[in-house]
């Protein structure tokens, strides 16, 4: 499951372990998981293609819910029946999809970041109705500025918007929202038993973990990693899309003898994986909304290097927990990663600060509690 589907997931299973009833109005089946999402759903909703608003109505006719909880929903015409419902809506807002047109809010070709408000700017000179198409026949698709004004002014009417960072909550006050629908709460994962602590070991084992997509750098990691003076492995874990070219450029790099690709890792691997490491990187160049990766990181008791992008030093604070990297500067990213295998003392230390500032800020039942509370005052507001 993706980021969005874990957290979906893991909120409503704990709800309804809080005595709520749940139920789901979903997209098209991937045939991954469906147990355990039929375990948290019991009512389940299919959006029907051809006909996706009377879905949405029946489904609402059907379950009658209290409040409605929207994750990743792009089909307009749903969202406007479940707005005119009159139910009290809450988004949680995982991307920058509502409001960019190209949805990473940074320049596919300068992969400079974006810090305008949606306008007639994002047609001309961003030039943004055209944009990758990675599902259909063509690899460009047009996108329409008046259908995303009208996904933004629906979003608006919207009772909360939640969101991960300030970073997140300064984008939707950008583009128009209303600062009190606008609630922060980190969707962090759930806590794993155990205090376990990496060894820090002699390999100067660097660990990224995380999709393989253009946004998350990890062509720019391996430009950086050329840099380093010292010996050192490198476990690449996750897929995607940037993967074949990501291995094509580390070979041309002369890196395959230090970098490894090991795709996906399950859980109990993973562990494995971080009990060796010495430092962890964040290598995206688009802004990240939260990078919930760099606190799964932490809660290891690893530093953790990054560049700063989006919501990442809301979590990363420089010289403390880790380095925080000037975007795209990859002689100081290569500069800090080696800092961190030469001294691990260092290192040590400010994993130890990262595992406490986990602890301490970003609890799963706090955040469940908080969500929860919202929930609770958006059905009043409503009534």
């Amino acid at each position: 499951m993706a980021g969005a589907e874990v957290n979906a997931y893991l909120t409503a299973a704990e709800l309804r372990k809080r005595g709520h009833i749940t139920g789901i109005l979903h997209g098209p089946p991937t045939g991954k998981s469906e147990d355990l999402w039929k375990g948290i759903f019991p009512d389940r909703f299919p959006v029907t293609q051809g006909r996706d608003s009377d879905s949405a109505r029946f489904a609402l006719q059907q379950f009658a819910p209290d409040a409605i909880y929207v994750h990743k929903m792009a089909d307009l015409d749903v969202i406007e029946d479940l707005v005119n419902s009159g139910k009290p809506l809450i988004r949680m807002v995982h991307d920058h999809d509502i409001y960019c047109m190209r949805s990473y809010k940074y320049h596919p070709l300068t992969r400079a970041i974006c810090e305008r408000p949606f306008s007639t700017f994002c047609i001309f000179p961003c030039g943004a109705l055209l944009t990758r198409d990675r599902s259909g026949i063509w690899p460009i698709k047009l996108v329409s500025y008046v259908s995303k004004k009208r996904e933004i002014n629906l979003n608006r009417r919207f009772q909360r918007m939640v969101v991960a960072t300030d970073y997140m909550k300064q984008e939707l006050l950008r583009n128009g929202f209303e600062p009190g629908r606008i609630e922060i709460h980190a969707p962090v994962p759930r806590e794993t038993s155990g205090s376990f602590q990496s060894s820090f070991s002699s390999r100067n084992l660097i660990i990224y973990a995380g999709q393989l997509i253009r946004g998350k750098g990890v062509d720019v990691l391996l430009e950086s990693l050329t840099r380093l003076r010292v010996d050192f492995e490198c476990l690449i874990l996750g897929e995607g899309t940037h993967k074949a070219y990501c291995q094509t450029l580390c070979r041309k790099l002369g890196l395959s003898k230090r970098v490894v690709f090991k795709g996906y890792v399950p859980p109990e691997e993973l562990e494995s994986c971080y009990s060796e490491a010495s430092l962890a990187v964040m290598s995206s160049v688009w802004p990240e909304p939260f990078g919930a990766v760099g606190l799964e990181a932490m809660r290891y008791g690893l530093p953790v290097v990054a560049f700063d992008a989006g919501g990442i030093k809301e979590w990363l604070i420089d010289n403390v927990n880790g380095f925080l990297v000037p975007h795209m500067d990859r002689s100081r990213f290569a500069n800090r990663v080696e800092q961190l295998l030469q001294d691990k003392t260092l290192a040590r230390q400010m994993g130890a600060r990262g595992s406490e500032l986990v602890r301490e800020k970003y609890n799963f039942n706090r955040y469940i509690d908080g969500l929860e509370a919202m929930f609770v005052q958006a059905i009043a507001e409503g009534k």
